[in-house]
């Protein structure tokens, strides 16, 4: 089944329904996160899966898209099933999301600097390299991160967030 250009999110009422995969970006003790001129918390690189998509290749489109990077997957790390109230459209989420450890070392990524920004479309999303022990206070989203990202999983581990 190819891809058809629909990503699986739907709105019912005042709940919202997402199937999403992130990228985990790693280099010296620091995460790539990222935010855009609708935000004011950092999140990680990543977006919605489209019908007849697997997660693998939507990670690796959104990479592409948001970056500009060709990677690759290491592993997956996390299945997380949230259920929050997003600050920007005030809608209650019921979101899954497939975390992947990226591979950006035959890239330029590295060699980009601390901060740096791109365009995509219509929107700029700042890129900032966060030291993992800086994280807990941020702003950030996923929160479980926040702690998780000390000890990666070695298999999928299933994780359950109430925000």
């Amino acid at each position: 089944m190819e891809p058809h250009g629909t990503d699986i999110s739907y709105i019912s009422g005042g709940n919202k329904f997402n199937y999403r995969v992130c990228a985990v970006i790693l280099s010296d003790g620091k995460i790539l996160a990222m935010r855009d001129e609708r935000s004011p918390y950092y999140y990680l690189p990543g977006g919605r899966v489209k019908l007849g998509e697997t997660a693998e290749e939507a990670v690796l489109r959104e990479v592409s898209e948001e970056l500009s990077v060709e990677a690759s997957i290491v592993r997956p790390l996390w299945l997380c099933q949230s259920f929050f109230n997003e600050d920007v459209d005030k809608l209650d989420y019921h979101e899954l999301c497939l975390y992947f450890l990226i591979d950006v070392s035959r890239t330029d990524l590295i060699g980009r600097g601390e901060r740096f920004t791109l365009h995509e479309g219509r929107h700029t999303h700042y890129f900032e390299w966060l030291g993992f022990s800086r994280l807990k206070d941020e702003y950030f989203y996923p929160l479980f991160i926040k702690k998780e990202i000390f000890g990666l999983p070695e298999n999928l581990t299933l994780i359950t967030a109430r925000e």
